[in-house]
């Protein structure tokens, strides 16, 4: 999909399709996040660096699941 970009007030800007607004499964308003890669650009609505956080946050709440359950008991 060939996208052109645009002048948008001081700035420049890529205007995307409908289509790929729904391939994203985002709207107005919401956020891309643009990881560069070794061969281009992605764009994904999923925060790369989040997502990273998450799993720590996961492993850790498995692994001190009792703790975690004592604490929520308090």
């Amino acid at each position: 999909m060939k996208l052109k970009i645009t002048a948008i007030g001081n700035s420049a800007g890529v205007i995307l399709p409908r289509e790929l607004l729904a391939r994203l499964r985002v709207a107005k308003g919401d956020a891309l996040y643009a990881t560069e890669l070794a061969d281009g650009i992605k764009l994904t609505p999923f925060d790369p660096k989040l997502a990273g956080q998450m799993e720590v946050a996961e492993r850790v709440m498995r692994k001190r699941r009792a703790l975690l359950r004592k604490l929520a008991a308090s």
